[in-house]
């Protein structure tokens, strides 16, 4: 399946750690260019997935949850700032903290990969699953 994301997740994963870091004013790690790409899926959104699967997939059938929102990382890190930036208000100390000068390129790890992707029409097809969460609407569930 696509990369998930969404609340309490473990603190070492991309997203959770760019909004802590970010909200600390602690460097923002990004591997190589930035611009590996990952697809994401909402948290509830893959729960719903399964849950459809269990009750309206075919036996012995497979099928990719995808979350349909392919990004590169350094997307994902531009917009956490800009959505940390809405979210905070005015006067929070943490506001001036969150900024683009703490995106740090660090080296990437030998084979990286640079896409990781899934084809998830069939579950579409099959039995109307889609995400209902943009990833925006997301990141926003996830720093609240």
């Amino acid at each position: 399946c696509s990369n998930n994301y969404g609340p309490y997740q473990f603190p070492e994963k991309l997203i959770p750690l760019i909004i802590n870091n970010a909200l600390q004013g602690k460097d923002l790690p990004v591997y190589g260019d930035g611009k590996n790409v990952r697809d994401w899926l909402y948290v509830e959104d893959h729960a719903k997935g399964i849950d459809m699967v269990q009750e309206q997939g075919k036996l012995f059938e497979t099928y990719n949850i995808g979350g349909h929102n392919e990004k590169q990382n350094i997307q994902i890190i531009h917009i956490i700032l800009d959505t940390l930036q809405e979210m905070l208000p005015e006067g929070d100390p943490r506001k001036e903290l969150v900024s683009e000068k703490l995106i740090k390129y660090v080296t990437d790890r030998k084979g990286h990969d640079r896409r990781y992707a899934i084809a998830p029409d069939k579950i579409k097809a099959d039995i109307g699953w889609y995400p209902e969460t943009c990833f925006e609407e997301g990141i926003k569930k996830t720093i609240a």
